[in-house]
């Protein structure tokens, strides 16, 4: 059966998860965001220990059903396995995509990065399931050097690359925007702020999810 992606991409980043209480914050937010209909989640934690690392994602894992809900770990392969969960984002720096396919298998999701003002030279020959692009507009979630792309830098990247790849666009994207980034040939929007600076995630994910049915 082929990989289907929603066309929300959640990303929860540890510096929006408050250090005291921290495991009951990120039950109690894994079980709304399940309860809302979110079946796809990245997990990233690029500063803190280990330790934090493995507590959080028992919880989210837990709190986000198996089965219903795909957990992505930022970075880290060799530990997808181990946390039970069902792929990982790599970027430079990291483990390359194809190291990452040969460690964990044909069944586990993989992303990379996979170009901002232009494609990543042979990135669409790489064994992914899914290329993020941008990022689109400027953000405060993930330091970046390349300007932003923009909604027309989306539509390049889609000509440039054909029907076929799996876009997640990344960077600064709204409710007011992601139509449109859709509509420019992105397949999904990954929002990371936008969802978890806000008072209640859950409700603002219903709010999404209705404005990209």
């Amino acid at each position: 059966m082929a990989l289907t992606f929603p066309k929300i991409y959640p990303i929860l980043d540890s510096s929006f998860i408050p250090t005291t209480k921290r495991a009951e914050f990120l039950l109690r937010l894994g079980c709304s965001l399940a309860e809302a209909g979110v079946t796809l989640l990245e997990y990233r934690n690029k500063t803190g220990p280990l330790v934090e690392l493995i507590a959080d994602a028992a919880i989210l894992r837990a709190a986000l059903p198996l089965g219903q809900v795909k957990l992505i770990l930022d970075d880290r392969a060799d530990l997808v396995d181990q946390i039970g969960f069902d792929g990982v984002h790599v970027d430079a720096g990291d483990m390359t995509a194809a190291e990452a396919r040969q460690l964990l298998g044909p069944e586990r999701i993989i992303g990379t990065f996979g170009g901002g003002a232009a494609m990543v030279p042979d990135i669409l020959e790489a064994p992914v399931d899914y290329l993020s692009i941008g990022v689109v507009f400027p953000t405060r979630t993930k330091q970046v050097s390349n300007p932003p792309i923009g909604i027309e830098g989306v539509r390049r990247l889609r000509e440039a690359a054909g029907p076929g790849p799996r876009f997640a666009a990344i960077g600064g994207i709204t409710l007011t925007t992601a139509p449109a980034i859709i509509e420019a040939g992105a397949s999904l929007v990954a929002i990371a702020g936008g969802l978890f600076r806000q008072p209640d995630p859950a409700d603002e994910f219903r709010k999404w999810a209705a404005e990209l049915k």
